[in-house]
């Protein structure tokens, strides 16, 4: 049986950083395969032309694909399904598959159609990624420029137009398995950890929430989440159902909506931030350690560290007393994945993992208790 493709999902609203996090990906695929399918439909053909200016052999013409009729999670079955079986079905199939909605479109009913019987034996959801303008956020906005959100919204007519943006921005976190707070340059350490605390409460437990800047962000650490996200669809709860005119809402709409208003002041000096901060925000460190004697217990060891030190990626091998193989490991927050994968052969029987985190991790803390 061939291993499904799988296929990443990055919602947030117009303005909170998608494309260039995308454009960054891409930029760093590191000889990864990557389709993209995008549904923007306000400024329609200018994410694709952004991204089409990425033409080296990781992302050509052929691997961007457009969805031009409106909020992805209505046209599931006469649109998006076609697209993603045009991929599964070419002679090159991608290594991956990014799929960028609008940030209006639920995230939801997009990761539910991948149940769809057509194509749930070829492809999973890898993850979800929800990118937050960290700034917006913190200000009570939810949007840099909220006028442009609405506009957006305008011109789908398979919008409910009714829906708070507040609860929109609910079903965004709710469904994510990792949020990005980006544009936390813009926000001082104190304020950006305290939205980082922030999200992690109102997410689901083992949500990694990460800050960035200019949407540079390791490709180890977005894809190869490995979720299965179509498998868990109860756990990532949709708060409004697209709710039609409820007239008890109105008032609240109309509250919200002038609150916006009153916050529209045009913040547009981050775009003199075009200085790309690029990995700083991000380490990775080898810990080297003897053969160990009980898989499991080594596993539950890994994972409190991960879980103590908030380490967003592990990942190598162990050596096993008494056994050939070596043991392959991969944990994506505190979910650890092993293996026995191939021989030792002449290579020396050591224990090796990668760890990967945010700049400032305890390195020392971290190798002593991995080594433990």
């Amino acid at each position: 049986m061939l291993a499904k493709i799988p296929a990443t999902v990055v919602t947030g609203f117009l303005g909170a950083g998608k494309t260039t996090l995308i454009r960054h990906m891409l930029q760093n695929a590191g000889g990864r395969r990557i389709a993209l399918i995008i549904n923007e439909f306000g400024d329609l053909g200018v994410d694709g032309d952004i991204l089409k200016g990425c033409d080296d052999e990781t992302c050509t013409e052929d691997d961007i694909m457009e969805l031009s009729n409106g909020c992805i999670c209505c046209t599931v079955a006469d649109d998006f399904i076609p697209t993603l079986e045009k991929l599964l079905n070419r002679e090159n199939v991608p290594d991956h598959i990014v799929i960028e909605t609008s940030g209006l479109a639920l995230p939801q009913p997009l990761v539910r159609a991948f149940n769809w019987p057509e194509i749930s034996t070829r492809v999973t959801v890898d993850g979800v990624i929800t990118v937050v303008d960290g700034k917006a956020v913190t200000e009570g906005r939810f949007a840099h420029n909220v006028a442009a959100v609405d506009a957006q919204r305008k011109m789908d007519e398979n919008l409910d137009h009714e829906t708070p943006l507040s609860e929109l921005f609910e079903d965004q976190v709710a469904c994510a398995d990792m949020i990005v707070v980006n544009k936390s340059d813009l926000l001082g350490d104190t304020e950006a950890d305290a939205l980082v605390t922030r999200l992690r409460g109102e997410s689901r437990s083992g949500v990694q929430v990460v800050k960035s800047t200019m949407g540079a962000l390791p490709v180890d650490v977005l894809l190869g989440q490995g979720i299965g996200a179509e498998a868990d669809l109860d756990a990532r709860g949709e708060v409004h159902h697209h709710r039609h005119h409820h007239h008890d809402d109105d008032q609240h709409d109309d509250d919200h909506a002038h609150e916006d208003d009153h916050h529209h002041e045009d913040h547009d000096h981050h775009h003199a931030h075009e200085h790309e901060h690029g990995h700083d925000a991000f380490e990775s460190f080898i810990v080297l350690r003897d053969e160990i004697t009980d898989p499991a217990a080594f596993s539950a060891q890994v994972a409190d560290v991960i879980r103590r030190h908030d380490i967003l990626r592990l990942k190598g091998f162990a050596a096993v007393t008494g056994k050939p193989m070596r043991l392959t490991l991969q944990a994506v927050g505190p979910r650890v994945d092993t293996y026995f994968d191939q021989p030792f052969g002449t290579a020396p029987r050591q224990t090796r993992l990668v760890v990967i985190g945010q700049t400032g991790l305890d390195r020392a803390a971290i190798t002593a208790a991995l080594a433990a």
